[in-house]
């Protein structure tokens, strides 16, 4: 369909989600959306480790929920993901793209000519010599990988975006506090803090619900799919079982370990902002008395995620089972709003 916004496609460790939808005179409908599952390890750490099976899922996907187009963002993110702020030379946009790798580099942990870079300005810095922004930098091979699987699959990448980006575009709340937006997948957590849409602080966390799974097996002695359903099923609440509980409790320390870090070090750097709310989304989101011990742990404001506000006409949708996809959908809804921007 010619003129057709791109659909928002993310591209997970456990499934292939995207949501299509089209931009009217002052919000967004919902077109369509799908997802299909992925074979543990196809994809791990947002690096395709087998491009055969992403591309083959992709074509099962395009052929089962009938998108209006092969046009497609693509949402990435990777371990090694860099996000700093940083002043650069105030230059036009072409001269800026070709002097980027030079200003950068000695502020870079990643080779630049291993890297994709590209900076996200903070401010309009009119006539000054410097602007302040975000440098991000992405490891080239990953993003390449990932680009070359969908491409393969006959779609066609029209943009690619930063995953967390797209959190913040799809559900962040406007307002005075300064909110955490926390989407935790299977292996990796997404975390953006922002203050009234603007980005204060980007990470990209190697750690999610596989992690906790694995540490629950571990603890208890038990196969991965028992620790998984005791996860799923009862999680933080326990299963009357003080063992199960203790398990739990400990397999989700790390992350909201690295979580309190993550906040400390924003409020004490630069810019010294405290953050007063988290929003949960991701599947592993769901566990069940999560947002409760996070809330306890963190000494803030917990809450799920509201990833759809910002769309209309989800009826029909939901009547073929939205409400069980929205979970997981954040990233790919925040990167088809931004591409019908």
């Amino acid at each position: 369909m010619a003129g057709a916004t791109p659909i928002g496609l993310d591209i997970g460790s456990s499934s292939i989600r995207a949501v299509e939808v089209r931009r009217t005179k002052d919000d967004y409908s919902l077109i369509n959306f799908g997802q299909i599952p992925l074979e543990p390890g196809t994809v791990h750490g947002g690096v395709v480790q087998d491009q055969a099976a992403v591309t083959s899922a992709l074509k099962q996907l395009w052929a089962a929920s009938r998108f209006g187009t092969k046009r497609v963002t693509l949402g990435v993110t990777n371990p090694q993901l860099v996000v700093r702020e940083m002043s650069i030379a105030n230059l036009p946009p072409s001269q800026m793209r070709q002097a980027l790798p030079f200003q950068v580099k000695d502020a870079l942990p990643l080779a630049v000519e291993r890297s994709l870079l590209d900076f996200y300005p903070l401010e309009q810095p009119g006539d000054n010599p410097n602007v302040r922004g975000l440098l991000i930098a992405m490891p080239k091979d990953a993003v390449l990988g990932l680009v070359q699987a969908v491409e393969k699959a006959g779609l066609h990448v029209t943009g690619v975006d930063l995953a967390s980006f797209a959190l913040l575009r799809a559900a962040s709340r406007l307002d005075a506090q300064v909110e955490a937006i926390v989407d935790i997948g299977a292996d990796i957590t997404s975390v953006v803090v922002h203050a009234d849409g603007e980005p204060l602080f980007v990470r990209t966390l190697p750690r999610g619900g596989s992690e906790i799974t694995d540490s629950i097996a571990t603890r208890l002695g038990v196969p991965a799919n028992e620790a998984e359903e005791l996860k799923c099923r009862y999680g933080l609440h326990g299963d009357g079982n003080p063992d199960s509980v203790a398990a739990i409790a400990d397999a989700v320390r790390p992350l909201a370990s690295e979580l309190r870090s993550s906040f400390t070090y924003l409020a004490s750097g630069e810019r010294q902002k405290q953050v007063t709310r988290l929003a949960l989304s991701g599947g592993g989101a769901l566990m069940p008395g999560l947002a409760e011990h996070l809330q306890e742990q963190l000494g803030i404001g917990v809450m799920y995620a509201d990833c759809t506000s910002r769309l209309r006409d989800t009826r029909r949708a939901r009547e073929r089972g939205f409400d069980s996809f929205v979970p997981s959908a954040a990233v790919s809804i925040g990167l088809t709003l931004g591409a019908a921007r």
